[in-house]
């Protein structure tokens, strides 16, 4: 039996809603938003809403993929592009860089969950080591959540998924009788370039939306909800995102937004009282908890498939029959964050998020692209109801957005590497993420190498 038979499907369309909403209204909105403003001013809230068509489009490929046999099992994108391809080479280094991000990510939000809750107990968390053992915390309550089972998993989203939204509404209502216009002028700071400029961080919004994907193997009639599950939430986070950042910049100055650790609850400290305010910051600390929940499954339901496939020992991707969770792949994504939190190397699994999710989903629009020719057998499986020249004009936009979102993120690396010297960089830990994913794809390579020759070395059947 393969391991991810023994996966529970515990999870139906509202805690899919859940985990998809989860991750996207999490540390992009409430926190990256808010810093990319430097780039290009409250044109912040434009950029959202152009973001929105190409990431929407991403999304058509895994709704066609999903709704193939491969919709029921986890693998995602490593899945649909190496069963398109036939190959596993490319599909495992942009799995293993996706793992590396993820992990980098994960540690991220623990950090920032920490910086929001010392909202909540202002004088209780302003030291450094109070805050990293409170990341901790939260770190250690996921990783028990995902071990006893992906039931609890759903359930723990949708709860804080309900105090989430009613906590934007409490934001955003009364917000916008407090917009002050003169907050988003000049619109657009530093003109073009800092308009396209801000394009990479603040797709760290909506970067993650396919984790959903991880989960297909766990959701109940997975092939018929998962697509419609992606462009429904997508669609409406994107309103919500939107509604947010009009009522962000509108009420405080970018320049204050910027320079606070918590600048939604700054904001609704402006026209909410106290009570109110702070519930804000509970939806806010809701909001990052979502998103380290979802992030938390990613790394381990990958490396479910991938030991089916041979690349990684197999007792990593094992599944507890009593449990129905891969115990191992947590618990070495559980350690592997806490490293980077407590070494305060977070940037470098974190930074090359960006750059390697923007390099699946080109990939994966491809894949889609050429699954008539390249795998006619999976292109007949098909059943989502989306016409085929949608789809094709789909991944053809998202194509061209994922390749111009790297060209940035290169050229701006490129300008960072020109004008700071390596032992620079080094000791700022600001390496770039050019330099970052070129390292991880090496040893993703040496990895798959080793793979390849561990798996030949095995006996058949």
């Amino acid at each position: 039996m393969p391991a991810h038979a023994l996966l529970r499907r515990d999870l139906g369309t509202l805690e899919a809603y859940a985990a998809l909403i989860g991750i996207l209204i999490g540390a992009g909105i409430f926190k990256v938003t808010s810093q990319s403003w430097a780039l290009t001013g409250p044109s912040v809230i434009l950029a959202h809403l152009v973001l929105a068509v190409p990431v929407l489009a991403t999304s058509v490929p895994y709704c066609v993929f999903l709704s193939t046999p491969l919709g029921l099992e986890p693998g995602g994108e490593y899945a649909h592009i190496s069963r398109t391809f036939g190959g596993r080479g490319v599909a495992f280094v942009g799995a293993w860089l996706k793992c590396i991000s993820y992990i980098g990510a994960l540690a991220f939000l623990a950090a920032t969950f920490a910086d929001y809750l010392g909202g909540l107990a202002p004088g209780r968390l302003d030291g450094a080591s109070a805050r990293t053992a409170t990341a901790l915390v939260s770190l250690v309550l996921v990783y028990a959540i995902h071990v006893v089972g992906v039931r609890w998993f759903g359930r723990l989203q949708v709860a804080m998924l309900a105090v989430l939204g009613l906590s934007i509404v409490v934001l955003v209502v009364p917000g916008i009788f407090a917009v002050h216009l003169s907050h988003y002028r000049p619109f657009f700071t530093h003109g073009l370039p800092g308009f396209a400029a801000a394009m990479p961080p603040l797709f760290f919004a909506y970067a993650g939306f396919e984790s959903l994907a991880q989960a297909a193997g766990e959701v109940r009639d997975s092939t018929r909800r998962l697509p419609r599950v992606f462009l429904l939430g997508i669609a409406g986070t994107t309103v919500l995102y939107l509604l947010m950042s009009v009522v962000t910049f509108g009420v405080l100055p970018g320049a204050r937004l910027q320079a606070s650790a918590a600048p939604m609850t700054e904001v609704a400290a402006v026209y909410l009282p106290g009570g109110a305010a702070l519930f804000v910051t509970l939806g806010a600390l809701m909001a990052i908890a979502t998103s380290l929940n979802s992030t938390m499954l990613v790394p381990s339901r990958l490396a479910v498939v991938l030991a089916e496939d041979g690349l990684v020992p197999g007792w990593i991707g094992a599944v507890s029959p009593r449990t129905g969770t891969p115990v191992a792949a947590l618990t070495l994504t559980f350690a592997a964050a806490v490293l980077l939190l407590v070494g305060g190397q977070i940037a470098l699994g974190l930074n090359i998020a960006v750059f390697a999710l923007v390099g699946l989903y080109l990939l994966h629009s491809l894949a889609l692209l050429l699954l008539p020719a390249m795998n006619p057998a999976l292109f007949r499986t098909v059943t989502v109801s989306i016409p085929l020249g949608a789809q094709r004009a789909a991944a053809v936009v998202s194509m061209v957005a994922m390749g111009a979102l790297f060209l940035l993120q290169v050229k701006g690396d490129l300008g960072t590497i020109a004008s700071r010297s390596f032992g620079e960089r080094i000791a700022g830990g600001s390496l770039t993420a050019v330099e970052l994913s070129v390292v991880w794809a090496g040893v993703g390579a040496l990895l798959y190498a080793v793979g390849r020759r561990r798996a030949a070395g095995l006996p058949e059947g």
